[in-house]
């Protein structure tokens, strides 16, 4: 059972992640069209997963949400390189296979970064995502996020060097969309 909602989306909530959500994350993040498109190489055991439950999820230097849709849970979105200093967090989601096409990416990860901006007061919001990962770009342009470079052959994943695309944010822009 999903954690309590933390933030209302348009189609979509944000909630904590609870132990018991586990199994689902485990489970999607062996499908290849999600681990392939994130640059983790290898599966998960339960032990793994716990382990990064304990150090990465409850960390309370990053946020990580589960992304419900009528309690039912369909991915999650994270602050993760979180900067109080120069006031930045770096995005990452994902949505599970089945569920994806459904805008649920798109209304969640605008949802954070509505929060990013006006409840954390973050200046500057970034992402990176792989090269080929074509619905992943889709989301940040359709928010308004700006490509602003390529990191040539920077990850070796699925097999080969990929580039990565990076794109960012800042605070007057989104504004600027509201």
């Amino acid at each position: 059972m999903p954690g309590p909602v933390f933030l209302d989306g348009e189609t979509v909530t944000l909630r904590t992640i609870e132990e018991d959500d586990l199994e689902f994350i485990q489970r999607e993040r062996a499908e290849p069209a999600v681990w392939r498109t994130l640059g983790w190489p290898f599966p998960s055991n339960r032990e793994q997963l716990t382990e990064f439950f304990e150090e990465t999820i409850s960390d309370e230097e990053t946020i990580h949400l589960l992304i419900s849709v009528a309690d039912e849970p369909v991915g999650m979105v994270s602050f993760h390189e979180v900067s109080g200093d120069s006031r930045r967090g770096e995005l990452g989601y994902w949505v599970a296979t089945d569920e994806q096409g459904n805008g649920y990416a798109t209304d969640a990860v605008g949802t954070l970064v509505d929060y990013g901006f006006r409840d954390l007061g973050f200046h500057r919001i970034e992402a990176k995502v792989f090269d080929g990962n074509q619905p992943s770009r889709q989301v940040l342009e359709n928010l308004g996020f700006t490509h602003e470079g390529v990191h040539r052959e920077a990850v070796f994943a699925d097999g080969g060097f990929r580039d990565v695309h990076w794109y960012g944010l800042l605070a007057e822009e989104w504004r600027e969309e509201e």
